[in-house]
C-alpha cells in the first residue's frame, strides 16, 4: 500500500491553490518559492496527475487540481480544528465534546447552547467531525454513530433510535401524491453513502420489494441527503434524530407513518483521562436531554 503524501505537500498545494502563486504562498508557509514548487511536484508525482498549468508569472488549477482542492480543505480544516480543540481542552473548565456533524448541527447545537445558559462557568468546544477516529484522543466526551454489532466498549446510547420515511409535503398533494407504499417507485429514492441498508428495512416496513426501484440520488452526507428531500428531490430514509428538526418546521413528512428500528444508533462514550466531574457533568446534561426530548 502506497504511503499518504506528506502534509507539507498538501499545504503547499492548497496555499498555492488559494494565492495562485508559489511565491505568494512560500511567504504565507514561512518556505521558499523553490521549496513550495518543489512539494507541489512531489505531490503531482505521488498521485500522478498534474494540478498545476505553469504560466511564467502565474499558475492556474487544472481539472483534477480543481477536483482535488475542496477535499484537501476539508481534511485541513479539520485538522487544525482538532489542533486547536487540543489546546483549548489544556483548560481545567473547557469540556471537548466529539460528534458526527450531522448530529451536532442537527440536535446537539441546541443541547449545548441550553447548557452553557444553565452552567456559564463550563466552557464547551463542539467539534463536528466527518471521520470520526481524527477526534477520539482529543474530545473528553465522544459522540459516535455505529451499527448495533459495532457498539463501542463501555458506551451509552443516547435513544433507541427509529428509522423514518420523509419527503416534502408537495410530494403528499395533487392528483400525483403519495397515498400508498406501492406510489414510491414513483419518485426518486434519495440514499447516504453506508447507509443504503436504511432503505431495505424501511421497504420491508412498508412490505413493497426494493429491487423494482432502480431511480435514485446519492450523497455521502445524511445533511445533504434531508436538504434535498424538503426540496422536493424525492423520498429519504434516515434516522429519527436527524430528521427531528425538519419534521418539526414542517419542512418534511411521513407520508404513510411507517417506522422501523434502525441498526444504526448514537453512542456516547468518556475519555478514561478526561476532566472528571466537570465532563461527567456534560455528559449528564446530554443524557438527560436525549431522554427529555426523545427524539
Amino acid at each position: 500500500m502506497k504511503p499518504p503524501a506528506p502534509l507539507n505537500y498538501i499545504r503547499s498545494f492548497e496555499c498555492s491553490a488559494r494565492h495562485l502563486s508559489f511565491t505568494a504562498a512560500a511567504k504565507e508557509l514561512g518556505y521558499t518559492q523553490a521549496a513550495v514548487s518543489t512539494h507541489v511536484r512531489a505531490l503531482e508525482h505521488h498521485i500522478g496527475r498534474q494540478l498545476f498549468i505553469r504560466y511564467p508569472r502565474s499558475l492556474k488549477l487544472t481539472e483534477m487540481g480543481e477536483a482535488f482542492l475542496p477535499t484537501l480543505r476539508q481534511a485541513l480544516d479539520q485538522i487544525d480544528q482538532a489542533t486547536e480543540a487540543i489546546v483549548t481542552s489544556a483548560r481545567k473548565r473547557t469540556v471537548v465534546v466529539s460528534c458526527p456533524m450531522s448530529l451536532a448541527e442537527n440536535w446537539l447545537a441546541g443541547c449545548m447552547a441550553e447548557f452553557r445558559r444553565n452552567h456559564p462557568d463550563i466552557e464547551i468546544v463542539l467539534h463536528g467531525t466527518i471521520w470520526e477516529d481524527l477526534s477520539e484522543q482529543i474530545a473528553d466526551l465522544t459522540i459516535v454513530t455505529r451499527r448495533f454489532d459495532d457498539r463501542p466498549p463501555g458506551a451509552t446510547a443516547l435513544w433507541a433510535e427509529e428509522l423514518v420515511l420523509l419527503c416534502a409535503p408537495s410530494l403528499m398533494e395533487g392528483d400525483r401524491a403519495l397515498r400508498d407504499p406501492a406510489d414510491i417507485f414513483a419518485v426518486d429514492w434519495i440514499f447516504v453513502h453506508g447507509r443504503q441498508e436504511y432503505w431495505q428495512c424501511i421497504a420491508d416496513a412498508l412490505g413493497v420489494d426494493m429491487i423494482d426501484s432502480d431511480k435514485g440520488m446519492t450523497t455521502n452526507a445524511s445533511n445533504i441527503a434531508l436538504e434535498l428531500a424538503a426540496m422536493g428531490a424525492g423520498l429519504v430514509a434516515t434516522q429519527r434524530s436527524l430528521a427531528h428538526t425538519y419534521m418539526r418546521r414542517g419542512l418534511l413528512a411521513e407520508p404513510f407513518g411507517v417506522r422501523c428500528s434502525s441498526p444504526w444508533n448514537y453512542y456516547i462514550t468518556e475519555q478514561p483521562l478526561s476532566k472528571g466531574k466537570i465532563a461527567r457533568t456534560v455528559k449528564d446534561w446530554i443524557l438527560e436531554k436525549a431522554a427529555a426530548d426523545g427524539v
